[in-house]
């Protein structure tokens, strides 16, 4: 299939959903209440991502209110706001959401660009920007940023996993090759681009970077390149119609689509369904183990679809980008139980009550097991100096029908990240003259 046909197709998927995602996508507030904002993109070229995430998003939120009857009795209503992928709608969003239900419990931004956008305001604010997997790397630092939760890993743990995984391919060793960067030309695909440049001078590999113009429809001459310098690897930073349209072309190009790594972004079932046997061998890294199948997704058949109150089509339900929709919804809805075992359960929280329990999120084995996500998380634990909490991840690859786990478990080597963390968090603080705080 040729770009032009991708983008054809692309828009009148998002012409085809318009009318949902300008739909009045919210639950109705009641007194007593607690608001989840939720920002989304299902329109625009990352529409076939961000549309079964913002259904994992929102039918999580439903199956507490339907199974639990909300956190400790506390409803949850919810209102999405469409952002395109745009940084000046997110804020919009941000700005018309902020204060609704007596304040908003915390924002899942969508795309790290709105999240650059906010981040400021959310100082200001004094509310939570949860940023599950993308954002700003160095929030991981929550010395520096008090208001933002980078949860289970960053772009930064993404790329040193992706560089293991090869190393563990080719003897430990990646001194002499040539890896390539394939990135969405965003302050999203450039994200990646510190710590690899760390890595590759630490390890003696060589790094090249190939920006593909938004919204990545056409690679051809990217590709091209790729076969004329012969890279061992290509990391593939992309989402949306980019994807399948970057596989295609290593696909005409003659490059092995097993030497090919998608963040998490890019490795979700709409990017290489429609190729399949074509994209054959394509690797992706997983946000802990969202490839995995669990009792949530029982649950949910069980308390939402099976009522017909499904935010997506059944099908949907079990797939990596929904999966992972759900898993953001339930560390919101975890940090909102945290903080009500401070703050009084049975209570509706203010937007600095809920940051507090972002801060203090202690989900051991037996509590995921319990959420029916033990399948799919590992334990994570926060804390006043780490936003982050525990980086777990694994590669996945496609067999031409099915994705199968084909890695261990890894984590981010601290002592190449670390160190990345604290010198931009400490170039941020310094550039927004912020003091940053004492954890004790």
């Amino acid at each position: 299939m040729q770009p032009r046909k991708i983008a054809t197709i692309a828009a009148a998927l998002a012409a085809g959903l318009s009318a949902l995602a300008t739909a009045p996508l919210a639950q109705a507030q009641a007194a007593g209440e607690q608001f989840v904002p939720l920002l989304v993109y299902r329109t625009g070229q990352f529409a076939p991502l961000g549309i079964p995430w913002a259904d994992g998003k929102q039918d999580y939120l439903k199956l507490v209110n339907a199974r639990d009857g909300g956190v400790n009795g506390v409803k949850l209503s919810f209102e999405e706001c469409e952002t395109a992928y745009d940084a000046a709608k997110g804020v919009e969003c941000y700005e018309r959401l902020k204060g609704k239900g007596g304040g908003a419990s915390g924002f899942d931004t969508q795309s790290t660009g709105i999240t650059f956008a906010v981040t400021d305001k959310a100082f200001v604010d004094k509310i939570p920007v949860e940023t599950p997997g993308y954002g700003l790397s160095q929030s991981a630092d929550g010395t520096v940023f008090e208001w933002n939760f980078p949860l289970l890993g960053t772009y930064w743990t993404a790329a040193d996993v992706m560089l293991q995984d090869i190393a563990k391919k080719e003897k430990g060793s990646l001194k002499g090759k040539k890896i390539a960067l394939v990135y969405h030309d965003s302050p999203y695909g450039k994200e990646p681009i510190p710590l690899l440049q760390k890595r590759a001078e630490a390890d003696g590999f060589t790094l090249s970077t190939f920006p593909v113009t938004p919204p990545g429809v056409e690679q051809k001459s990217t590709w091209l390149q790729i076969r004329q310098q012969k890279p061992d690897y290509v990391l593939f930073w992309s989402a949306g119609v980019m994807t399948p349209a970057g596989i295609r072309e290593a696909q005409a190009s003659g490059y092995p689509r097993e030497k090919i790594y998608g963040i998490w972004w890019a490795g979700s079932d709409h990017d290489v369904k429609d190729i399949g046997a074509g994209a054959k061998g394509y690797n992706a890294i997983t946000i802990h183990n969202s490839a995995a199948k669990d009792k949530v997704h029982d649950d949910l058949k069980k308390f939402v679809y099976d009522k017909g109150q499904g935010t997506g089509v059944p099908a949907g339900v079990g797939t990596l980008a929904h999966t992972r929709g759900m898993m953001i919804s339930m560390l919101q809805v975890e940090a909102i139980r945290a903080a009500q075992e401070k703050y009084g359960k049975g209570k509706v929280l203010t937007p600095e009550q809920v940051r507090w329990g972002f801060e203090n999120l202690d989900l051991s084995a037996d509590k995921l097991k319990a959420l029916g996500f033990g399948e799919i998380m590992r334990p994570v634990k926060t804390s006043c100096q780490n936003h982050m909490g525990t980086d777990w991840a694994r590669i996945v690859q496609w067999d031409g029908g099915k994705w199968n786990i084909q890695s261990d478990w890894y984590q981010a080597d601290k002592t190449h990240i670390d160190p990345l963390v604290k010198e931009y968090a400490a170039k941020y603080a310094k550039d927004k003259n912020i003091k940053p705080r004492s954890c004790g």
